[in-house]
């Protein structure tokens, strides 16, 4: 089965859709489908350095990019649009990746004039708060084009239960799954680090995009209430990732206010074997975000054993409390403030949210979620009779 992954950008900078979006190609390869990525050359304000208008490779996947012409947040190509035009009806399937860009639109377009049916991923760009950011623009083109192509869409994938409340509730949507993300099966067959190991140098981790989205000042200010009024706490907070220089110069700024300069640290941005041991040897997750659809840096985590503090803006958020991996608080201060005093003073519970969490994780496999999509896709290319024509058969409890 060829299916056609239609993506507004891939850089790293982007975040999780553009990183999730390689790994779940693979995975469906080795589940014996053709995955191919159509994508622009966006990254920021630079480009990406990648051949144009001509089949490649995007980190080993099958792919062909075009020019972002304008706009870095809509990220207009019209040759990309009008190559999709050409080609989506080469393919079984269209999976699109996002909504509110003009990939998207135009690939949902191309295959309504084709007869292709679709799957739209709105990787947590069309829920109330979402729509709430800018609410002008965005709603204008929800009210467009969105709408409809969404609902026209074989399938609209959402990656946790609480996104799909969220969408269907606001916008009345049919046809909604859910299918998560997934994580590296190889990371749960590691060995954890054992506790006494990582207490000698306990800290307190959190890996993202620094961006205020993801409520690090709270985090901060709610860790330095914590560890200052509490000598006996050797605990740091390592704030990994990259992020707009004026962002990041004022969280620091914000650490050094407080005298935690040295307790708040700063490694930039890490990958494979420094961000491997960086997490597998972490005491607490940290996920504070005002909204956070999807979060691999939060599975990966669990998936080495390392129990999670969460918002209740994270939308797995009930998943951690209901597996008992981790606490939930509110994204401000104070309700920081309480989780982290729960999770940091010595408790039996940590040992035993940190084996939850692997357990949790194992949900998460790609092998399995790699399976899940490929019965969507069967689902979605040859509709079965069903009972109830709305709901596609395949469901998921995170």
């Amino acid at each position: 089965m060829k299916v056609l992954h239609v993506i507004p950008a891939v850089a790293v900078r982007y975040g999780g859709p553009s990183t999730a979006i390689v790994a779940m190609c693979r995975a469906l390869a080795r589940e014996g489908l053709e995955p191919f990525i159509a994508s622009t050359d966006a990254d920021g304000h630079e480009r990406l350095d990648v051949p144009v208008g001509e089949a490649s490779s995007w980190q080993e996947v099958p792919a062909i990019f075009f020019r972002r012409q304008w706009s870095e947040a809509f990220k207009y190509s019209r040759p990309l649009a009008r190559w999709l035009d050409r080609h989506v009806a080469d393919f079984n399937v269209v999976h699109i990746h996002g909504v509110l860009s003009h990939a998207p639109l135009a690939a949902a377009a191309a295959c309504r004039r084709a007869g292709v049916p679709y799957i739209v991923r709105t990787i947590g760009t069309v829920d109330p708060w979402s729509l709430d950011q800018r609410p002008t623009r965005k709603r204008v083109l929800m009210t467009l084009a969105g709408y409809r192509m969404l609902r026209r869409a074989a399938a609209v994938q959402y990656t946790s239960i609480t996104e799909r409340s969220l969408v269907e509730g606001s916008w009345g949507l049919p046809k909604g799954v859910v299918v998560p993300l997934g994580i590296d099966p190889a990371l749960l067959g590691e060995p954890m680090v054992e506790w006494p190991e990582r207490l000698q140098d306990p800290y307190v981790l959190t890996l993202s995009r620094l961006h205020p989205v993801k409520n690090l000042e709270r985090l901060v200010q709610a860790f330095v209430d914590v560890v200052g009024t509490q000598p006996a706490l050797r605990w740091r907070l390592v704030i990994a990732g990259s992020g707009d220089p004026p962002y990041v110069e004022r969280l620091q700024r914000l650490a050094a206010h407080r005298g935690m300069a040295g307790r708040v640290v700063f490694p930039g941005w890490v990958d494979g074997e420094a961000k491997r041991r960086l997490v597998r040897r972490a005491s607490l997750f940290a996920l504070p975000s005002l909204h956070e659809s999807f979060s691999l840096s939060l599975l990966e985590s669990l998936a080495a054993g390392v129990p999670a503090l969460v918002s209740d803006g994270v939308h797995l958020a009930e998943t951690v409390r209901q597996a008992h991996a981790g606490w939930v608080a509110g994204s401000d201060r104070e309700s920081l403030a309480g989780g982290l005093t729960a999770a940091l003073v010595p408790d039996h519970r940590r040992e035993r949210y940190g084996l939850a969490a692997r357990e949790l994780a194992r949900r998460f496999a790609w092998p399995d979620v790699a399976g899940q999509l490929v019965d969507l896709y069967r689902e979605v290319r040859c509709p079965r009779p069903r009972k109830a024509p709305d709901a596609v058969g395949i469901h998921s409890s995170v």
